[in-house]
């Protein structure tokens, strides 16, 4: 075995080179990272535990890629890592697709995944199976009656229609305002698309405040 395979990043392609073939393995600042077929996830992290010492698992979670699908995340790390280097982390990646936003369960290769895909599947839509079932996870952190999943990107932020967005600031609330008369058009927040309904004004309100005070 040459020097540059017995290194961390050299054990980690070699393994999934050899395992899967036409693997992406990326190395460079952060941990080095793995990017697999779905068809293969659940494989790519038993290589992980089984082959390469990682038994130490972190955390998995999913990032929306829009019209590419969902990125599944998984951060694993051998726990006792011998020699120079440190903790030795691995990155697992895999795509799905978003009209079909499933994927087999890995609680059996790492019991605390389970809580993980709990979430994953509360945030994103995300299926988990076990023998090709779809399996039905309770919620973990939104109340039952939440409908939607809030970080998906077409998911409308609606509190910040309802809540003032910082510097959307209206003629006269800064130094810098404009002439009487004009007015501006006041920022959309991001994550709230252009049709979506305008925050009510509560300017009425404020008025109609003040002059009651000011009658007593």
């Amino acid at each position: 075995m040459s020097r540059g395979a017995e290194l961390w990043p050299g054990r980690v392609r070699t393994a999934y080179v050899h395992a899967f073939g036409d693997v992406v393995v990326e190395e460079g600042f952060g941990p080095v990272s793995v990017d697999v077929a779905a068809e293969h996830w659940v494989d790519a992290l038993l290589l992980a535990r089984d082959g390469l010492d990682c038994s130490f698992f972190d955390f998995l979670t999913a990032v929306d890629e829009l019209d590419e699908g969902f990125r599944l995340v998984c951060h694993v790390a051998v726990h006792h890592s011998p020699g120079p280097g440190g903790v030795r982390h691995l990155i697992v990646r895999t795509l799905v697709p978003r009209d079909a936003a499933v994927l087999p369960s890995v609680a059996h290769v790492y019991a605390g995944a389970r809580w993980h895909e709990r979430e994953t599947h509360e945030m994103f839509g995300i299926d988990f199976t076990v023998d090709d079932e779809v399996l039905q996870l309770d919620k973990l952190l939104l109340p039952d009656e939440f409908e939607g999943h809030p970080l998906r990107k077409e998911f409308v932020l609606a509190s910040r229609v309802v809540k003032p967005w910082p510097g959307a600031k209206e003629p006269g609330e800064s130094e810098h305002a404009p002439a009487a008369g004009t007015s501006r058009r006041r920022m959309k927040p991001p994550g709230v698309p252009d049709d979506w309904p305008r925050r009510p004004s509560t300017e009425g309100a404020e008025d109609a405040e003040g002059a009651e005070d000011a009658h007593e």
